[in-house]
């Protein structure tokens, strides 16, 4: 029974520091080039447990991230849900890339994410694509090895399964 509280509370702890990082002051250029982590943390999690952490889990920490962000209600639930379920369904072939292949499909779901996030808003608001949107494509792609590592040695530590 501690084990499974142990493992739920190193997913919720490790999506509750990934909502921080979305939502810390950053300098301008900083905050353009923010990576996506709370993607990243929803990816590996439903890469590594996706019996533990599915859409249901995304859909909820999106709508966090939509309240903290002051956003339209429901945008970053919509993107993380779609990009928790493309991973979710491909889980088994994912395990198998390589760090570096992950990353470039980490790279692809933050555009994916992205986009819909910014084609909601736009129906929503009718507003114009700020330039620099899609620069945390790259960062995030290049921080995703990192995460991957560090989730991973979470998981490994506390025995999460």
């Amino acid at each position: 029974m501690l084990e499974k509280i142990n493992g739920r509370g190193a997913i919720i702890g490790s999506l509750f520091v990934a909502l921080i990082l979305a939502i810390i002051p950053l300098p301008p250029l900083a905050d353009l080039m923010r990576p996506d982590w709370v993607l990243v943390c929803v990816f590996y999690w439903t890469i590594a447990l996706p019996h533990r952490s599915n859409v249901g889990v995304a859909f909820v920490v999106g709508l966090i991230l939509d309240i903290l962000l002051g956003s339209t209600l429901g945008v970053r639930a919509l993107a993380l849900s779609i990009v928790s379920y493309i991973a979710a369904t491909n889980f088994t072939r994912l395990r198998n890339f390589s760090v570096w292949q992950q990353a470039l499909v980490v790279g692809g779901l933050t555009g994916l994410a992205k986009v819909v996030v910014f084609w909601a808003e736009y129906l929503v608001q009718d507003i114009q694509l700020p330039a620099g949107y899609f620069y945390p494509l790259i960062t995030t792609t290049l921080t995703w090895p990192w995460i991957f590592l560090l989730l991973r040695k979470l998981r490994r530590q506390w025995k999460i399964n």
